[in-house]
């Protein structure tokens, strides 16, 4: 009976891993990491902190009073159908299976037929797509900033839900997704300054030019109603810049240890000489100056965050305050153009600037990781420049053909009457602030 007992025990050990695996059992390799997933599903609550309630203020602070609900209400709105979309197209076009393309395929409708643990990570793929929904609610968002006082809100949510599928998820794809700017050229965005900041601050700066000027545009003083709302929306967007930064590590790791040590810097540096040259230039360092000057830092060092050392981050700060300051005068005072929260000349130069600047400073010479297999210096510039250069374009010429495409049903703008009166009003019925 013993003999019987033994030689059963002994068939069971031997064919229950057989069983377990016609069965479909999941291997060592196909569990996901607790720590990593914790900290990208800490990181996404980050990134939708930027958004809400940071860029909100950030934004509302910097309108007039009349303006200030309507900025909350449209950025709001966005993040709100860009996240439906993203799950139920967004995704699978940007991070569906296909390598080299133009588009992911279509196998995640839904988010349907997700793998357990995404590839090349250590993450379910919910948790990855979840990261990559805060991305892509945040970066429309951004425009909010070119169209402030004047644009209808039907329009607004239209344009950006149009915007989101033909402008961010194909880039998206393109960098991150395994499509062709990544794998024929080489091209590198660690967490956004190519697929976040050049569309969005390009984008932004079309839809200025196709609106047109706001009523008193540049000879009316329009001065920020609230530079403490400012200033806590800037406070919240610099926290939360580390789990955009640090979680597209996708790991909780040195490069994410590394990328928010380089993303604090820039925005420390870039903060203290933008404020500098408001000193030497106006008389007087001003807190919307200090907090457009560290959001300019945290755009600029976004594309190469965890690719560089810390005084290369450094260097960033001070190249996005150099060049990002002057940049405003131009846009708005020689051109004319009323991007009025200056999303172009902070977010879209500083995005493009930084991931121009990457191709030199990931060099080990420089203390970066270092080029990727085959790649060298010049390469890396070509990946770049060509990296930037197709999607400023593409992300012109789509916003060109969303915005007048949406403008055949909803009008772009608000009548001067509204506009006068103000968008908290005529568009929302209600008043940012009411004082007996």
């Amino acid at each position: 009976m013993r003999k019987l007992l033994a030689m059963a025990c002994a068939a069971g050990a031997i064919l229950l891993p057989a069983l377990a695996h016609a069965q479909g059992a999941v291997s060592v390799e196909d569990v996901a990491d607790t720590g990593d997933t914790a900290w990208i599903l800490v990181s996404s609550a980050f990134v939708l902190m930027m958004a809400m309630p940071g860029l909100t203020l950030f934004y509302g602070g910097l309108v007039r009073a009349k303006g200030f609900l309507a900025v909350l209400v449209q950025v709001g709105a966005i993040a709100a159908v860009a996240s439906v979309l993203w799950v139920m197209v967004g995704y699978t076009l940007a991070f569906g299976d296909v390598s080299g393309g133009w588009l992911g395929a279509g196998n995640a409708w839904m988010l349907l037929n997700l793998g357990n643990v995404r590839a090349n990570t250590a993450i379910p793929e919910s948790a990855f797509a979840l990261f990559q929904m805060c991305f892509a609610l945040i970066t429309p968002a951004l425009m909010v900033g070119a169209w402030v006082d004047r644009a209808r809100f039907g329009w607004v949510v239209a344009f950006t839900a149009l915007w989101s599928l033909l402008v961010y998820a194909p880039v998206a794809h393109w960098i991150w997704g395994g499509g062709w700017l990544a794998t024929r050229f080489g091209t590198l965005d660690f967490a956004g300054g190519i697929v976040v900041h050049t569309t969005a601050g390009v984008s932004a700066l079309i839809v200025a030019m196709l609106l047109g000027k706001r009523a008193g545009f540049p000879k009316t003083l329009m001065l920020p109603h609230s530079p403490a709302l400012t200033m806590a929306g800037a406070a919240l967007l610099w926290v939360g810049w580390f789990g955009f930064n640090g979680g597209s590590a996708l790991a909780a790791n040195d490069d994410a240890a590394s990328a928010i040590i380089n993303t604090h810097l820039a925005a420390c540096v870039a903060a203290l000489v933008w404020i500098g040259i408001e000193k030497l230039s106006v008389g007087k360092a001003t807190s919307v100056g200090f907090a457009t000057g560290a959001i300019a830092g945290l755009a600029t060092v976004t594309p190469a965050a965890g690719f560089i050392a810390p005084g290369s981050a450094m260097l960033f700060g001070i190249v996005a305050a150099a060049v990002c300051y002057p940049m405003i005068q131009l846009v708005k005072q020689r051109l004319q153009i009323d991007d009025s929260l200056d999303v172009f000349a902070v977010h879209g130069v500083g995005g493009m600037i930084g991931s121009l600047l990457l191709a030199v400073f990931i060099s080990p010479s420089f203390g970066g990781t270092g080029f990727a297999e085959g790649m060298t210096l010049g390469r890396q510039i070509v990946a770049q420049v060509a990296g930037v250069g197709i999607v400023a374009v593409w992300s012109g010429i789509a916003t060109v053909v969303c915005s007048l495409m949406v403008s055949m049903v909803i009008p772009m703008r608000v009548s001067e009457d509204e506009e006068r009166e103000g968008l908290d009003i005529t568009s929302h019925g209600e008043r940012a602030w009411e004082f007996d």
